[in-house]
This record gives C-alpha cells, sequence and structure tokens, in this order.
C-alpha cells in the first residue's frame, strides 16, 4: 500500500478527538494509513511487530467511540499498544520506540495521559481496570473503563480472580477479550456479527432485564424454568460465553475485531448502556493483519529487530557467539539425554527461554503452562516429589510472580527444583519492566537454596549439570540476555563443588570478586589498575548461596581494598559478603569494602552497553572505584 503524505489522513490526526467525526470508511482508511506507518516505523527499531497489527480496527475504532482520555483505555501487557501511540499524539516520535531517551515499548503512565496504567507484564488489566472504575464510582464521576486482554494473557490466573471479584460488583467495566488465534471461537461472520449488535443493545438488555424481574416473581420451580430457557438461549445465540456469565459478566461475541462494521455498533451500543454490570465483548482478530509476512509466521513476527519492508526479511545478526539462552537449552538437553527424569517447564516462553528445542526433542517432557508462573513453581514442586528433576525456565522479572509458591512450595520443603533465570541484569529495548534486578535479592535471603552466577556459557554449562546433580535441595543459575563471549563449549557440563569459586588472576593489593557476567569487565579493569601499579586480584565467586567464605577471608587478609560486582540490586551479593566479613572480624583490621551493585533506580529502555555504562558496573567504573576506596581520582570515561 502507497500513498502520498498529501492524501493521508493520520497527518491531520493528532489525538482521538480528530476521528470522531469520521465515516466508517475514512476510519477504514485510517486504519491501514496506521498499520503502514507500524511495519514502517518497526522496520526501524525493532519490536513486538504481529499483535499489535492484529488489533489496529480495533484501536482506531476505540479512540472513535470513546472519549479517551477522560474513558480510561487500558492495554494488557501493552505490547500491541503501537497503534494506539500513534494515535494518541506521540507519531512523530513512533521511530524513536525502545530507543534509548525514546518512546517505551509498553504503555507507561509518564508518558501520556493516554496511558492510565502502565504495563509489561500481562494479566493485570481487568484488576486495573475494576480499581478505576470503583474509584470513579466512590468519587461520583461518569466515564468509561475499557481493557483490552489477550487470550494468552487470559491463562493467568490473576484475570479470574480479577473476574470474579468484578462480577459481583454494580461497578460499570468494559473488558475486550481480543482472541487472536482462534483458541476460543470459530471463526465468526454475519449471524454473528448481528447477534452480537442485538445483544449489547438497549432493547435486548431492557427485555432482559424484565425477563429476570418477572422470573423472580414467578413461583419456585416456574422461576428456575426461566432462568434456564433464558441461559440457554443466550447460550446458543452467543456461543462461549458461559464461563464469562458465570462469573457475572455479560458476554458480547464473538465479532470481527478488523470489520468496522461489526465493530462500531457493539462498541457504541456498550458505551451508552446504561447497565453497571460488567461487560465482556469477544473480538476475533488475526496476528499480523495486513503484513503477509507477519500473517505467514506470527511466532516469527511477534518480535523482531530491523527487517526489510518490502521483502519481510529480518535484519541477520552478525555472526557472533551462541546467546546465553541457547546455550542453556543445549546444556539442558545434553542432561536430559543422559537422564529420563529431566523434565523441563516454561510459561507461555517456549522460545524465550530455549525450551522450545527441548520440546521438540522430549514433547512429553516439556510443559508450557501458559502465564501461569505460580502454577509451573509448585507444578515443579509435585514432580520433584515424584523423583524427577524438573528444570523451570522462567525470565528472572516474571519468577517474581511465583515467589510465594517458590518460598512455601519449594524451598521449605527442601524440594529439588532447578530454577533457570533467564534475562537476569539488564535488557536493553526492553526497559524496566523486563530487567532481572531483583533475583539475588529475593532468593538470597531463602535457606538452603543454592543460588550460581556463571560467568560465561561455559560456566553456564556447568551450572546447568552442577543443578541437575543436586538431588537434596532446591537450586537457581542466572544468566542474562544476549551472547556470550566466544567460548569452546564441550557436550556436557561440569558438576561444581558447591560453594567454591575461583581465582582468576592473583595480585597482591586490590581484590576485584565478580559474580555473574561482569567478570570479563573487571578482568579490563585489573589491566588498568595494574598499568597505574595497583597489583590486582580476579577472583569469581561462582555461587552466592553458599558462600566461599574461605576465598572471601583469604581475599580480604591478602588486599587493602575488596570490591564484589554484581548485575543486581542492593541486597544481594555484596550484602552477603558484607555480612559475612561483618560477623568474621575482617572488618575490623581495617579492609576497604565496596559493593557495586545496580542503582537504586528503575533504569529506563537504552542499548545493553549504555545501560551498564548509566547503571555505573563498567570497567572504567570498577577503577573509579578502586581508586576512590584508596583516597585518589580519576575521572571515569563512558565505555
Amino acid at each position: 500500500m502507497t500513498m502520498s503524505t498529501s492524501q493521508r489522513l493520520l497527518d491531520g490526526v493528532d489525538c482521538p478527538a480528530d476521528t470522531r467525526a469520521f465515516t466508517p470508511e475514512q476510519l477504514r482508511q485510517l486504519a491501514d494509513e496506521v498499520r503502514q506507518e507500524m511495519i514502517e516505523a518497526v522496520s526501524i527499531t525493532g519490536g513486538h511487530l504481529g499483535a499489535g497489527l492484529g488489533v489496529v480496527e480495533l484501536t482506531v475504532a476505540l479512540h472513535h467511540v470513546f472519549q479517551t482520555p477522560v474513558d480510561k483505555l487500558i492495554w494488557d501487557v501493552g505490547h500491541q499498544c503501537y497503534p494506539h501511540k500513534i494515535l494518541t499524539g506521540r507519531k512523530e516520535r513512533i521511530r524513536t520506540l525502545r530507543q534509548g531517551g525514546g518512546l517505551s515499548g509498553f504503555t507507561k503512565r509518564s508518558e501520556s495521559e493516554y496511558d492510565p496504567f502502565g504495563a509489561g507484564h500481562s494479566s493485570t488489566s481487568i484488576s486495573a481496570g475494576l480499581g478505576m472504575a470503583v474509584g470513579r464510582d466512590l468519587k461520583g464521576e461518569d466515564f468509561n473503563v475499557i481493557a483490552v486482554i489477550g487470550d494468552g494473557a487470559m491463562s493467568a490466573g490473576m484475570v479470574y480472580e480479577a473476574m470474579n471479584n468484578a462480577g459481583s460488583m454494580d461497578s460499570r467495566l468494559v473488558v475486550i477479550l481480543n482472541d487472536n488465534d482462534m483458541s476460543i471461537a470459530p471463526p465468526v461472520g454475519a449471524m454473528s456479527a448481528y447477534l452480537s449488535r442485538l445483544l449489547s443493545s438497549r432493547p435486548y438488555l431492557s427485555i432482559r432485564h424484565f425477563a429476570k424481574d418477572l422470573a423472580a416473581m414467578l413461583p419456585p420451580p416456574l422461576e428456575r424454568a426461566a432462568k434456564r430457557a433464558e441461559e440457554y438461549a443466550r447460550g446458543f445465540v452467543s456461543g462461549g460465553g458461559t464461563l464469562f456469565e458465570e462469573l457475572g459478566f455479560y458476554y458480547v461475541g464473538p465479532i470481527d475485531g478488523h470489520n468496522f462494521d461489526h465493530l462500531l455498533p457493539v462498541l457504541k451500543n456498550v458505551r451508552d448502556s446504561e447497565d453497571n454490570k460488567p461487560v465482556l465483548i469477544h473480538v476475533v482478530t488475526k496476528k499480523g493483519r495486513g503484513y503477509p509476512p507477519a500473517e505467514q509466521a506470527a511466532d516469527k513476527y511477534h518480535g523482531v529487530g530491523k527487517f526489510d519492508v518490502v521483502t519481510g526479511a529480518l535484519a541477520k545478526p552478525k555472526a557472533n557467539a551462541p546467546s546465553y539462552t541457547s546455550v542453556f537449552a543445549q546444556a539442558l538437553l545434553a542432561e536430559a539425554e543422559n537422564d529420563d527424569r529431566v523434565v523441563a517447564i516454561t510459561a507461555a516462553m517456549p522460545a524465550g527461554t530455549g525450551l522450545d528445542k527441548f520440546a521438540e526433542r522430549f514433547p512429553n517432557r516439556c510443559f508450557d503452562v501458559g502465564i501461569a508462573e505460580q502454577h509451573a513453581v509448585t507444578f515443579a514442586a509435585g514432580l520433584a516429589c515424584e523423583g524427577f528433576k524438573p528444570f523451570c525456565a522462567l525470565y528472572s522479572t516474571f519468577l517474581q510472580r511465583g515467589y510465594d509458591q517458590l518460598v512455601h512450595d519449594v524451598v521449605i520443603q527442601k524440594l529439588p527444583v532447578r530454577f533457570a533465570i533467564d534475562r537476569a541484569g539488564l535488557v536493553g529495548a526492553d526497559g524496566a519492566t523486563h530487567a532481572g534486578a531483583f533475583d539475588l535479592a529475593y532468593l538470597g535471603c531463602l535457606p538452603d537454596i543454592v543460588l550460581m552466577s556463571p560467568a560465561d556459557e561455559l560456566e553456564l554449562m556447568h551450572a546447568v549439570a552442577t543443578a541437575k546433580a543436586l538431588d537434596d535441595r532446591p537450586s537457581a543459575f542466572r544468566y542474562p540476555r544476549g551472547e556470550g563471549v566466544g567460548l569452546d563449549l564441550p557436550v556436557r557440563g561440569e558438576v561444581l563443588p558447591i560453594g567454591k569459586g575461583r581465582i582468576i588472576r592473583e595480585g597482591s593489593r586490590v581484590a576485584l570478586l565478580s559474580l555473574g557476567t561482569r567478570l570479563g569487565e573487571a578482568m579490563k579493569a585489573a589491566d588498568e589498575l595494574a598499568a597505574r601499579g595497583l597489583s590486582t586480584t580476579v577472583a569469581d565467586a561462582r555461587f552466592m548461596k553458599p558462600l566461599d567464605q574461605d576465598m572471601i577471608l583469604r581475599l580480604a587478609r591478602e588486599h587493602e581494598v575488596l570490591v564484589t560486582i554484581e548485575e543486581g540490586s542492593i541486597g544481594g551479593f555484596g550484602a552477603q559478603v558484607l555480612h559475612f566479613l561483618a560477623h568474621s572480624g575482617a572488618l575490623d583490621r581495617g579492609l576497604k569494602v565496596r559493593p557495586m551493585v545496580l542503582p537504586d533506580v528503575f533504569l529506563e529502555h537504552e542499548a545493553p552497553l549504555k545501560q551498564y555504562d548509566l547503571a555505573g558496573l563498567n570497567a572504567p567504573h570498577i577503577v573509579a572505584c578502586v581508586l576512590a576506596a584508596l583516597g585518589q581520582s580519576a575521572a571515569v570515561a563512558s565505555a
């Protein structure tokens, strides 16, 4: 689709109010232009593509019908919000998506008044929307709250907790189920669209209330029969809404989410309804809609790097070292080949965690439980009870949702569940919502857990083998997003002695004790310090729990300065080392200890190297920290 900029309706749309007088035909043109704008922007910046393309018409229709930003529009997860951003005063900045200083890849309250609730994680929209609706009612205000949630997010238990709560209240809430892979309903057509318009209309709602009131006045046998008849009739015409009706929602759908003739009447009927009960509109869309490469490969084009708009060809990555994720997958496959008790679990992220490869080789031993981290953790605990060796592979930031289960169901019972924690540390363009900043702190405080943080891809293979061999307690190993350092890898990793680190480089005055993949930066810093005449030891802790106390005491005895370095928040590795040293008496001898951690802020999206520069965890910052401890000074150059 090509059109000159002078012909574009989009050029005259600076906010949703500019679309309110548009005809359906103009809305169709606007949707085409928004779709093209999004494709061109993401081809430059990378980002989430398929889901956003699927909701273009829905986004245009919602902003056309509802009075945003007075009416609150909440996008669950937020990765499908690019069309929303284009229509809400941010189209001039859309090519800064996920770039340093640019637009976030998700909704963000501080970015726009049209983003009433920030997202990044899934399944929160209905809870937040209900809170806004109740707050509105308590204040006596009058506006709509609309939550758009995809069927993937519907796999999380929080959704049903929220719907159960909403269904029992008299606070008006509109939930739009964006069913984008036909997993709930069959294809929709004209009859379904007609029935949806009928069911959402005021006359039908009035008749329905009349029927309920009439049934309540009838003798019990007739009342029950009337209710059953009404439920049967609704089930016949509305298809898959029984579950939602049981939760207290008024169900409308399914309707074609790409057809304005179907969307607009239903949205207007729901907008104008005076019923205070929550409504769920079931909308069927197609991921990647309007861009053939994305339509034909929805998974491949869910999240993309740069690509060629004409051909859809994705930019080929440089021939770098394999990613940590792929190395984990390779290592786990090697362990599973040698032990049929090894099983793998993930929560809706098989490709993101590398377990898609495991599932291809061992389909009966790999379990994707959907967006349900709490269930994933306790499910793994149950498998451990039966003698299996479960590896629960989750992103660090998502494991937070399963924390109570991790404590209560795994650690207290000392069950040997192995947690493979992907995306530990900073994650670049995905920003604060996806950064793995806190796992060292929230895992390190738990008794009887073995916690590893490999320094490179070879060490990651060793961590997998070590966790697999550990049968008497839970364990976890964390690793970052991105590529390793390019080491030659064996077929299988080695089992490491529990709680033992390693000395990489011997020195006499300064000790750098690294946990995780900042080891390479520690080595660079040691070279710079040596050039300044400061003999420096570099050690790789390997384990945060249990600590290698003998190695730490040796470093404390033999050096004037000890710097700990980690890719995590305060309260993690450095805190553990300081606690041990304080009780050992080592600090009484004048040892200068300096923990280096992620700063106590949420770092915005940025290129990974720049993020670590902003975090103060690159080699020049390590050098500056040592010099400051020694009473010297040095300017810190950006890495």
